[in-house]
């Protein structure tokens, strides 16, 4: 045994320096040390079994066992990662995937929410007593407003202090979630009532704009609404097509059962809600500092170009990635 251990000695401490080093930082071991851990680990567990039938010495036992058991480790199990990195690449592509993923539902989300607004803006330009029907209650910016009435409304909040504006952000973060998640949970219901609240807040969008063009208020009112607006309803439209995705899982399983039609569909629906949420809180912080400032009009509308490019370039890029992979799954 004693040659047993002097001739395969050498095996086991280079395993064990390899694997001291891999804990440290993996990243510094090259591929060629990485691929030596793999041929070391299976000559040492062959060693392993040697030693179990021909000895006793149960030290040099627990030394081979625990060796192997840690080059196991670093080989087949994957390394962990840190809560940070798991949120960089989940901001970074895995939302943006997602969404590339259902990309059907939230077009289909948007059209039901951009003909509520188409419809409303023509009956309120129309029918003044269809326009008030269509406001929400207590709304004061009516077709009877004045442009001044209008104005001041827009105008109003920017003399606000911070703690005031982080409150109004908080409130509206909470309000603009409970409808997000209003439009996505009732989807369970074949999806019509999430049709139906899409296309009242593509009607009341709708009308809003009808008011301030008919009183003659046209770049001061999408410099109010912009800016924000294009996240903000950017996730309100992601939440609608989460909603129609889980009340198409009901109605059309497929060969699945209706729970696992839909306990698949909600799996992806959860890593679009945190996306979301994001996204709302991004919204709630522009509209309360950013639409609150004293910006001009022109400045308002660049920030929302911007904006706009940039969810346009993001979501791009969850398409390239799909696609991407893909590719890479059919090849091999």
């Amino acid at each position: 045994m004693s040659d047993f251990i002097s001739r395969n000695k050498p095996d086991w401490e280079e395993l064990h320096s390899l694997l001291s080093r891999a804990r440290r930082s993996s990243s510094s071991l090259t591929s060629e040390e990485i691929h030596r851990i793999d041929v070391l680990y299976r000559r040492t567990a062959v060693h392993l079994a040697q030693v179990s039938t021909r000895t006793r010495d149960r030290q040099l036992i627990s030394y081979l066992n625990d060796l192997t058991a840690a080059a196991h480790s670093f080989i087949y199990v994957p390394p962990r990662q840190s809560i940070f990195s798991g949120v960089g690449r989940y901001i970074f592509a895995g939302f943006a995937s997602s969404i590339a993923r259902t990309w059907r539902y939230h077009l289909v989300a948007t059209c039901i929410l951009v003909g509520g607004g188409l419809l409303a803006y023509v009956v309120t330009a129309n029918d003044v007593i269809a326009a008030y029907a269509l406001l929400p209650p207590g709304e004061t910016r009516t077709p009877g407003s004045s442009r001044e009435q209008l104005m001041a409304v827009l105008r109003y909040g920017r003399e606000q202090r911070g703690g005031d504006k982080f409150f109004f952000a908080s409130f509206l973060f909470s309000h603009n979630l409970k409808v997000g998640l209003l439009a996505m949970g009732v989807g369970i219901l074949a999806g019509i009532p999430t049709i139906l609240l899409m296309f009242y807040n593509g009607m009341i969008l709708g009308a809003f704009a009808g008011v301030h063009h008919n009183a003659g208020i046209y770049t001061e009112f999408w410099a109010w609404i912009l800016p924000h607006g294009v996240t903000e309803i950017g996730a309100i439209v992601l939440c609608g097509g989460v909603g129609l995705m889980l009340g198409d899982a009901v109605v059309r399983p497929g060969l699945l059962s209706r729970t696992e039609s839909l306990r698949q569909a909600g799996s992806e629906a959860t890593r679009i809600c945190v996306g979301v949420a994001l996204m709302l809180i991004f919204a709630a912080i522009i509209e309360s500092y950013l639409r609150q400032s004293h910006l001009s009009d022109s400045s308002r509308l660049i920030f929302a170009g911007v904006t706009a490019a940039f969810w346009l370039v993001y979501i791009a890029h969850g398409f390239l990635r799909e696609r991407f992979e893909t590719s890479a799954q059919q090849t091999d």
